[in-house]
């Protein structure tokens, strides 16, 4: 199934359900993915596929998690928790990830792949990463792992 055609049966799941938040979780991805629509159709291109709306599921699950770490230092935990249930619906539309061993894995093969020797190289490496893995890695740890290792670590 479509991740489109996933989010509008959860939609649909969630008002017979009477789940007000997932509801409205989900509506907020769809009108993410409208935006991404509307933005393709203006600079000429066709509509985002499932990879473009998995870049954008682990965006907004990103933005949930710094406002659940700025609620929470403000004193406000109950906005933080609201934040992080949001995220965790959010996340439930991602596949599964992969764990660090297969993401220690597919770094090595990537910079095999590449042909990457130093850290200048790493553009190469995360790119084709993110051509294969997008919504089941976490971007920012690997980045960190890409850097390490082509640095000699």
């Amino acid at each position: 199934m479509l991740l489109r055609e996933r989010l509008t049966a959860e939609m649909k799941e969630a008002m017979k359900a009477g789940d007000k938040a997932k509801l409205a979780t989900v509506r907020l991805i769809q009108a993410a993915v409208k935006d991404k629509d509307i933005e393709a159709r203006g600079l000429g291109k066709e509509a985002p596929g499932d990879g473009d709306i998995l870049a954008l599921l682990q965006k907004m699950i990103k933005q949930r998690n710094e406002s659940a770490g700025i609620y929470e230092q403000g004193g406000r935990p109950e906005l933080a928790e609201a934040e992080r249930h949001e995220a965790a619906i959010v996340a439930s539309f991602l596949p599964a990830q992969m764990s660090e061993d297969e993401v220690r894995a597919a770094i090595d093969a990537a910079i095999a792949e590449t042909g990457a020797a130093s850290p200048k190289d790493m553009g190469k490496v995360v790119a084709a990463l993110k051509g294969r893995y997008t919504g089941r890695m976490d971007f920012a740890k690997a980045s960190g792992w890409v850097k390490g290792r082509l640095a000699g670590g």
